[in-house]
């Protein structure tokens, strides 16, 4: 049996973007958004709920500032005591899993999608590939960091501001950037 396009882009194949299924799952997605968004800080304890229902799972605690945005939520996975400042993107292709005690600061994306190096297959952006990534426990991400599709970051990782991380780093390092590096150990 075939593979659908949904089934496909969670396990990292080559997949169309306008499958009617993925198309409606984002356009469901975009609504949640919208609503935890116009929320804004209002309704912390409301806010808090939509979170929990958008990602696929969540720690107790849980804080989404507005304007946040995604691709499906349902493949976004954190742990407790999760903050994300704001202004933060998260694109959900492939599942994206942070540990417990993560912060992400104000205009940090984390994408983990990408195109295809073949132009006919990228033409009007209808081929991606997703590649998972993955923060441990107690990273802190320093506001507008780019963290690319692939990336596995291990435990008490801060990455500076500003900085593009475009391959996976151990433990208990400082990360900044572009191409992000490591600025120095923290043990």
């Amino acid at each position: 049996m075939d593979k659908s396009e949904k089934e496909k882009m969670i396990s990292g194949e080559l997949f169309n973007v306008y499958d009617p299924e993925l198309v409606a799952e984002r356009g469901a997605a975009r609504q949640q958004v919208e609503a935890l968004n116009e929320l804004g800080e209002q309704d912390p304890e409301k806010s808090q709920q939509l979170v929990k229902r958008l990602f696929g799972a969540t720690g107790d605690q849980v804080e989404v500032h507005a304007t946040f945005r995604c691709d499906y939520g349902y493949n976004i996975y954190v742990g407790e005591d999760f903050f994300a400042n704001y202004d933060c993107t998260i694109l959900d292709v492939a599942p994206i899993r942070i540990g417990k005690h993560c912060l992400l600061g104000p205009k940090v994306q984390i994408y983990s999608v990408n195109h295809p190096a073949e132009p006919e297959l990228r033409r009007n952006g209808a081929m991606g590939i997703g590649k998972p990534v993955t923060l441990g426990d107690d990273v802190w991400v320093g506001g507008g960091a780019i963290i690319c599709p692939g990336v596995t970051l291990g435990d008490n990782v801060i990455v500076a501001a500003g900085a593009v991380v475009t391959k996976s780093f151990g433990s208990d390092v400082v990360l900044g950037g572009n191409p992000a590096r490591v600025i120095k150990p923290l043990k």
